[in-house]
């Protein structure tokens, strides 16, 4: 358990409560939007957190049960007959997942292109906002959901709901999302409250809901909001009542092909969302850590078998409450833990105190999260830094994204990049050499003429593996092109990543479109260090470096 830390304790604990009152409706309303009992979306929630948390190989990822697999889950209980006939495939399918994991499939992640997956973000951001919407104004027709708007029939209806709305708005409502967004924003730009970090702006948001409410219902006000547009948990009357929630699979079906056909499906789709959403989450960590998206299979495969068998929904890392994460101050796996703690106390300890939370102050705390992913910044930024090759694939993964569904999308973003990609690289062809080194010597990495994103898993794979308190002498003198997705690799790298191994990064011949800063005046110092002296003059020509120092050499001719 080498990610907890007790240095980010505070800001994980603020954010795990954060992520408890942005992942409680969003666990019911899946549950209802997929025709499983309500409580299956709470333990699901509950061993995304507790269990999946602890085993994960991401430390902002957080897990739970997911839209995605709302229409495969509705589908599929009806085929199967029983919910417990369900359960048995969802335990089947983590069984599944074990297997991907220790067969390596998470390596898929380092082939989806940066521009997709912020393409990806940005419409989820967009997503999260629009479905909020209604919620914010009182007309609650659709449930809350992870990526899109699934009603209870499960079709999606966004579009429809909106313009729905405008004609069920409710002013109690408004002005409690109102207040609620109000408060968030204060304590993001006023410098009084900026200074106050033991209490999480969300938190303050949702008691001004439930304050607000409650003295619109104590003055018996048309402005109170009814429980319909409250968060509706489930409140047992007894222990019997209590265990009578929980379900185990039926086994007697183990034979029956249309269990394994689903297992079958969960199992693809649950695994292919969580690497999305691994690779989305590490695109936001502020301290640019690499997740072990092998060992992420492995711990869904074991929630998914828990909840399964307790009676729980499938479960996937859900970038909604990953996004929730990251920004309300999470740094470690400990928020993700937390959360599902939460989860589990509030459950036992006092459903009937959080069935008074209006959905319209969760709303604003969704639509303050949607719009940091899909801020009008993120947009220029993308067109600033790499024109129509990186912007022309984002835009298009946003638009497909919000238009269809979050696999659609990012297969037809994946397409389009992969079409510019080809382009760019008719005529490469890539060459990998590693040779053996020890810590304490130095590397050099020598960049080509031409690096494409086919070769960010190489070098990403190399950055990973360099032994600690070693030099490295990254080399782009002959390169004519570097990849956004690689310069942003090395970048992080160079910021962040070297600093865990005190690994020492020197540059060469970086062009200054490139954006990043050479280091070569540096690099004669460090090597003449009990070795061989290196005249400047020679590092400016391509580095000769002598031959008792080892190499290790990228190469990514031209072919």
């Amino acid at each position: 358990m080498k990610n907890l830390s007790t240095k980010y304790l505070k800001s994980d604990l603020k954010a795990g409560l954060v992520v408890f009152l942005v992942a409680l409706p969003l666990c019911l309303g899946i549950a209802l939007a997929s025709g499983a009992p309500l409580f299956a979306g709470i333990i699901s929630g509950i061993i995304g957190g507790i269990v999946i948390g602890f085993f994960s190989g991401s430390n902002l990822s957080v897990s739970g049960p997911a839209a995605g697999l709302t229409a495969i889950v509705l589908t599929a209980i009806a085929t199967l007959g029983s919910w417990e006939a369900f359960l048995l495939a969802g335990l089947i399918a983590g069984g599944f997942q074990l297997i991907l994991g220790f067969l390596k499939a998470g390596i898929i992640s380092n082939y989806l292109p940066s521009n997709v997956i912020e393409g990806m973000l940005a419409a989820i951001g967009i997503i999260i906002i629009l479905t909020q919407l209604p919620h914010a104004v009182g007309f609650d027709a659709i449930n809350e959901g992870d990526f899109f708007h699934i009603n209870k029939a499960g079709k999606h209806d966004m579009f429809s709901t909106l313009i729905d709305s405008i004609n069920y708005m409710h002013l109690g409502a408004i002005i409690v999302v109102m207040v609620s967004l109000g408060i968030i924003i204060a304590f993001n730009k006023v410098p009084a409250l900026k200074k106050i970090k033991a209490i999480p702006s969300s938190l303050v948001a949702v008691i001004a809901g439930v304050a607000l409410n409650e003295t619109f219902i104590a003055i018996g006000s048309p402005l109170a909001i009814t429980p319909a547009h409250l968060v509706s948990l489930p409140v047992p009357e007894s222990f019997e009542a209590f265990k009578s929630q929980f379900s185990l699979p039926d086994f007697s079906q183990i034979g029956n092909v249309d269990v394994w056909i689903v297992a079958l499906t969960i199992a693809a789709v649950a695994s292919i969302e969580t690497l999305l959403c691994i690779e989305a989450t590490d695109k936001l960590d502020p301290l640019k850590r690499y997740s072990n998206t092998n060992t992420e299979l492995k711990a869904q495969g074991i929630g998914n078998i828990i909840s399964s068998m307790i009676g729980g929904l499938p479960m996937t890392s859900v970038i909604v409450r990953s996004s929730a994460n990251v920004n309300s101050g999470g740094r470690t796996k400990l928020s993700a833990i937390s959360h599902g703690i939460f989860l589990l106390v509030a459950v036992v300890a006092i459903p009937s105190l959080l069935n008074k939370i209006p959905l319209a102050s969760l709303a604003a705390i969704l639509i303050a999260v949607g719009f940091k992913l899909a801020s009008p910044k993120v947009f220029v930024h993308m067109w600033n830094n790499s024109k129509k090759f990186q912007f022309i694939p984002f835009v298009v993964t946003v638009i497909a994204v919000v238009a269809t569904d979050l696999l659609k999308g990012v297969g037809i973003g994946l397409a389009v990049s992969i079409f510019f990609i080809l382009r760019g690289n008719l005529k490469l062809a890539y060459f990998f050499k590693r040779e053996n080194h020890t810590e304490g010597k130095t590397i050099q990495m020598e960049l080509a003429q031409e690096v494409s994103f086919l070769n960010k898993a190489a070098i990403k794979q190399t950055f990973a593996h360099l032994p600690s308190n070693s030099r490295i002498v990254i080399d782009a003198s002959n390169t004519v092109y570097i990849d956004h997705d690689v310069l942003q690799l090395i970048k992080d790298f160079v910021n962040y990543g070297c600093k865990d191994k005190n690994i020492n990064v020197y540059l060469i011949g970086f062009r200054k479109e490139y954006k990043i800063e050479n280091s070569t005046n540096h690099v004669t110092t460090i090597l003449s260090d009990n070795e061989d002296k290196v005249a400047l003059h020679e590092i400016e020509e391509g580095f000769k470096i002598p031959s008792n120092i080892l190499k290790v050499k990228e190469l990514t001719n031209a072919g």
